[in-house]
Formats: structure tokens, sequence, C-alpha cells
């Protein structure tokens, strides 16, 4: 079986680190890239990691890369801190990779547990994530949010959820979300794209109808109400923060 590396990046992540790692402690390398934490993540990191290294932030996907890079094995399998691998997950990748895998890499399903459930509706799920790759024919890439993995050659799909616990509570998403949507309105106008009024006004309602609805968002109570209108919250200011960068380049 191919040995397995295991790579995370990190932030001032000590309320999640050690959880995240002791979930792979199973794999052969563990490599842990911090961007100079002001917390204790970098030391509750030594206590699991092979090897864990301090790096100047450099954007999602150059510190991804840096991470695969400085592992001691080809076949990498990329978590987040708030991320847990399951032991069925473990097993299944476990198994993928004794049976002399003949894809470039894997999508994994992701689950995320939000506001005492496990959220499996609207955009949120399946939400798979190429996470388990070979980095000889595979890496990193994109712009300021939602990087992902390329692979050059077939891909394979994983059954089993990987365990994702994104926010404290309603506060920390919406900083998230705050956050988010400016780095992604800049990405979206260094990419030549504009938002109109109708643009503001017209998609985050389609949205919510297609997480609340369209992707049965009702199933999952209140909090999949809350997260259908978060996801529509995410697309309003997304496009309004577009459309602001348009109108100050106007006035310039």
């Amino acid at each position: 079986m191919p040995a397995l590396s295991v790579t995370v990046i990190t932030r001032n992540e000590a309320a999640n680190i050690a959880a995240a790692l002791e979930s792979v402690a199973w794999a052969d390398d563990i490599v842990v890239v911090d961007a100079e934490s002001s917390d204790d993540t970098v030391a509750l990191a030594r206590h699991c990691a092979s090897t864990v290294h301090v790096r100047k932030w450099d954007g999602f996907v150059s510190q991804k890369n840096f991470a695969a890079a400085c592992a001691r094995h080809d076949w990498i399998l990329s978590i987040d801190a708030d991320e847990r691998v399951s032991l069925a997950l473990a097993d299944e990748i476990r198994g993928v990779l004794g049976g002399s895998p003949r894809f470039a890499g894997f999508y994994v399903p992701r689950a995320s547990f939000y506001l005492g459930r496990w959220i499996h509706s609207t955009d949120w799920y399946p939400d798979p994530q190429l996470r388990l790759y070979d980095r000889r024919v595979a890496r990193w890439t994109g712009g300021q949010v939602h990087e992902s993995v390329r692979a050059e050659g077939p891909v394979g799909r994983l059954r089993n959820d990987l365990l994702h616990y994104p926010y404290r509570d309603i506060a920390h998403h919406w900083d998230t979300i705050n956050r988010y949507t400016t780095l992604a309105a800049n990405q979206m106008r260094e990419a030549g794209r504009r938002a109109s009024v109708a643009d503001v006004a017209l998609r985050p309602p389609l949205a919510f109808v297609r997480n609340y609805v369209l992707k049965h968002g009702f199933t999952d109570g209140g909090p999949g109400f809350v997260v259908s209108l978060l996801n529509s919250a995410y697309v309003l200011l997304k496009f309004a923060k577009l459309w602001e960068l348009e109108r100050r380049a106007r006035k310039r």
C-alpha cells in the first residue's frame, strides 16, 4: 500500500488542531504548516505531527502546495484544522490505497455540523472535496478564495464523509462570510467580472430558493433554514461588494 502523508495548514487553530491531528494519527506522516500563529497552535501540533513548519502567510494555494512539497510521501490527504477523518473514512482511504489506485485523486464528501446537527442538504452537502491526491500528478490551484486541487488524470470518489465543524455560532459564521465575500469580490473584479443592481437584487433570493427548496434545506429544520438564508447573504454581499468596487473605480 502506498504510504500516506496528511497535510494541514493552520493559523490560530489551538481550539481545533489537536482533535484534527488525532483523527489522522494512523497516517504514515503528518505535516503542519502554520502561518505564524499567536496562540498555542504550533506547540499543540508538535505533540502529534511528524513535522511542523512556521511560514509567513502567502495565500491558501501557496501554503497548501508548500505543505505537500514538505510531505515524505506522494499520496497526500489534505484536511483543515476544523475537519476530522472518521474511522469509516480512514478505513476507506486505506482500502483504496491498498488496491493500487489507478486514479490521480479522490473526491471526499464533506458533512458539516452546525447549530447542533449534521447538515445533509443545501449547498453544504455532499460538498465533494478533492482532498486525497497524488502530488506527482495533482496540485492546488485557485485565487484568493475557493482553492482546489487540479489533477492530471482520472479522479475517483469516496463514499464516507469528511467531518467538518466550520463555525462556533452564527456570529462566527457571519464574520467569516464578511471576510470571504471581500476576498471573493476582489477576485471577481481581478478576473474581469462585473455586477449590476439586478445581480444584487435577484441572485440572493435565487440562491435561497436553490438552497432551501431545490437542495432540500427544509429537511434540516431550523438549521437548514439558517444555512439557506446565510448562503444567500453570502451571494448578496459578494455581488454588492463587487458593485461597490466598480462605483469607486468609476469615481476615480
